[in-house]
């Protein structure tokens, strides 16, 4: 679709970085020992901003220390300096936290990972004669359901979304507009990454449980955990109170001057599918609880590193290492794997003027937050993302 569905090609970049790097550090990215290498963090997001991104926050923590540490410009209309401990729009991230609550709801016996999802839904939300697909199958983008391509009004500029960043759509009228268009695949037969499946997985748990997405995901995770700066909005609330930096898009107007838009205010529709906002310190505490099983029973935790045997479909985030061409996402956590020893689990995110990553060694010896500001609708580029991730995990650099 024209307005894209939160994932975006910024994991690729990610990815295309560590594969370049990563052969000889593999013992530092399974297991560390040492603190964060505080020059090595700070050197890898010096320089902001600059034409491509205007602001950088970085958190690493784990089993040997903690490191955080901002740069760039915080609001370039004013000057101000950027928050460590600032909110910023998570996109895609929002489906670890969905995919959680989902498997919650597997422990509870409330829903069945492997029965047919159409028996959650509303009727007639997927058509009458639509293959049967499991809970399981949305969740680790096995449906084969439709994408959202020429669905949506968006031409993909960013001049587009200044003007159009209020615009809103319903969960409803998401999935309705994007299941006009043909499955990709039979369900179970390959691996696609799609935001529609995490859309139908938050109106499953609305279902279930009779509740919105929202309160149960305070009522399951972030209270709990005392995320007090991570939350669900409205569609209607384009509000972010307390941003880490601004985001700004560069744009031609009208009069054919170029200059910054402020997209900071923008409509979160995305839902449980990309429209949620965190911070830092949030984000890692939500992942080291989520890699220590304490959100999770055993058998539900097993699911978070189970990724099926299947082809890639027309997915290049999964295009990397060893297990280039078959699937690479788990049941809501995706598996980097550049070369034979390495692997990391996490998540990307990105939206208008965002992009965000958590990621983690799967023994939680070391894990990574950041977020920038990029000022192309096309996310931060690679480079900037893999100094990051060398920095964070002691990767090689070339």
């Amino acid at each position: 679709m024209g307005r894209k569905l939160a994932g975006t090609a910024m994991t690729v970049a990610m990815v295309a970085g560590l594969t370049a790097g990563a052969v000889g550090g593999a013992q530092a990215a399974t297991g560390h020992s040492t603190p964060p290498n505080a020059a090595a963090l700070r050197a890898s997001i010096a320089g902001l901003p600059n034409a491509q991104l205007t602001s950088a926050v970085v958190l690493v923590g784990g089993e040997d220390g903690r490191w955080s540490g901002t740069s760039g410009t915080g609001d370039p209309a004013t000057g101000r300096p950027v928050k460590a401990d600032g909110e910023f729009r998570i996109g895609s991230i929002s489906k670890v936290f969905t995919a959680t609550v989902v498997l919650q709801l597997v422990a509870e016996h409330r829903v069945d990972l492997d029965g047919a999802v159409q028996q959650y839904l509303p009727p007639n939300t997927l058509p009458k004669d639509y293959p049967a697909v499991t809970v399981r199958q949305l969740l680790n983008h096995t449906s084969g359901l439709p994408t959202g391509q020429g669905q949506f009004p968006d031409d993909g500029t960013p001049e587009w979304f200044a003007a159009h960043a209020s615009d809103s759509f319903t969960p409803q009228e998401v999935v309705r507009r994007i299941m006009a268009n043909p499955k990709q695949f039979d369900p179970g037969t390959a691996q696609q990454y799609n935001g529609i499946n995490y859309y139908l997985a938050g109106m499953v748990i609305e279902q279930v449980t009779g509740h919105s997405f929202a309160q149960e995901l305070n009522a399951r995770i972030l209270r709990p955990l005392g995320l007090h700066h991570t939350w669900a909005p409205d569609a209607e609330d384009t509000a972010l109170p307390n941003p880490s930096a601004h985001a700004v898009l560069a744009v031609t107007r009208p009069d054919g001057s170029t200059g910054l838009a402020d997209v900071t205010r923008q409509s979160p529709w995305p839902w449980a599918e990309g429209g949620m906002i965190s911070n830092a310190p949030d984000l890692e505490r939500f992942m080291s609880a989520l890699l220590h099983g304490k959100l999770l029973p055993p058998a539900q935790q097993a699911e978070l590193f189970a990724v099926p045997d299947v082809p890639n479909h027309q997915n290049d985030h999964c295009d990397i290492g060893p297990t280039s061409g078959r699937a690479c996402f788990s049941t809501g956590l995706m598996r980097f794997s550049p070369a034979p020893g390495i692997e990391f689990w996490g998540k990307t995110g990105s939206r208008p003027g965002y992009t965000s990553a958590v990621f983690a060694t799967r023994d939680g010896s070391r894990d990574l937050v950041y977020s920038f500001t990029p000022t192309s609708r096309a996310g931060a580029p690679f480079s900037a993302q893999y100094r990051v991730a060398a920095a964070a995990f002691d990767l090689p650099t070339n």
